[in-house]
């Protein structure tokens, strides 16, 4: 078993809650929030983020406009929706949640009473 393997996984499990993060800001257009996933090393390829952008809007959590380009053709610009805004609140408790109890099973003492070490 590769620990990359392991990695990429749990990467992909928290994009969608990255990227309703990243358009709770404000409208914002996909190239930009590939440049930001990318900076903030969560390994994404346009192959991954316009099918999950889709699904999103599907599900009535995103909606987009057309803006006009002064660098080309028109820009699609994301937003969330009210449920868009309710579901991010959800992911947000769910992702406390789930930091504080890693927190808490790191912080146990092993058997021989010394503690994990915290990286």
């Amino acid at each position: 078993m590769k620990v990359e393997n392991t990695q990429v996984q749990m990467r992909k499990g928290i994009l969608e809650f990255c990227i309703l993060e990243i358009i709770a800001r404000g409208e914002v257009y996909a190239s930009d929030m590939l440049e930001e996933l990318t900076s903030a090393r969560m390994i994404v390829v346009e192959g991954t983020l316009y099918p999950l952008l889709t699904r999103l809007k599907n599900a009535g959590l995103l909606d987009y406009t057309w803006k006009e380009s002064t660098s080309g053709p028109p820009r699609k610009y994301y937003t969330l929706t009210s449920v868009g805004l309710e579901f991010l609140h959800q992911l947000r408790l769910t992702w406390e949640e789930v930091a504080d109890s890693i927190r808490i099973i790191r912080q146990k003492p092993h058997v021989n009473g010394t503690a994990t070490a915290q990286q």
